[in-house]
């Protein structure tokens, strides 16, 4: 029996796999030390890196460090189960430091008087698509809000201070 060259082409494509389109969003519920939702951050890749928009609300007001972590799990109280800043190139921390930034190094962001943030930050060395910068690596990643200010130079935290919320960045 002979099939016809344009049945044959269709049959084909049916049984192909299509690639894998690449992943364009993700997110995280931010919560704070008492395991409670007190925001959220929006990320999507763009041609510069990966821009995040975060919203939270129940943070002291003032300057605060703002991070990739490199595992994406956030035990109350502390958050330490975050591991240390997402930094697969194994560099220093901090933009002002010559041997640096860790690949998860993110500027300041500003709570106001009434405890909330708005901000948008570009975390221009990671990806949500495949590779060793990719915030979806085995174990996952988490952002962390540190009680202090970053330096950008002090490594390996900037004397951010302590971990006052996380979230587990999610597809």
């Amino acid at each position: 029996m002979k099939m016809p060259m344009w049945l044959l082409v269709a049959a084909l494509l049916l049984i192909t796999p299509a690639p894998a389109r690449a992943q364009r969003s993700a997110h995280a519920d931010i919560m704070d030390s008492k395991g409670q939702k007190i925001g959220t951050a929006q990320l999507q890749q763009s041609s510069a890196g990966v821009r995040i928009s975060l919203t939270a609300s129940q943070l002291p007001p003032g300057t605060h460090g703002f991070h990739v972590h490199a595992v994406g799990k956030c035990d109350p109280p502390d958050f330490k189960t975050a591991g240390p800043h997402f930094n697969p190139d194994n560099k220093k921390h901090g933009a002002k430091n010559p041997d640096g930034p860790h690949a998860g190094d993110l500027f300041n962001i500003e709570v106001g008087a009434d405890g909330t943030a708005h901000v948008t930050s570009l975390a221009p060395n990671v990806t949500l698509g495949a590779g060793p910068n990719s915030l979806f690596h085995e174990g996952g990643t988490s952002l962390v809000i540190h009680a202090q200010a970053d330096d950008l130079m002090t490594d390996p935290s900037g004397n951010s201070g302590a971990r006052i919320a996380c979230g587990v960045i999610q597809k």
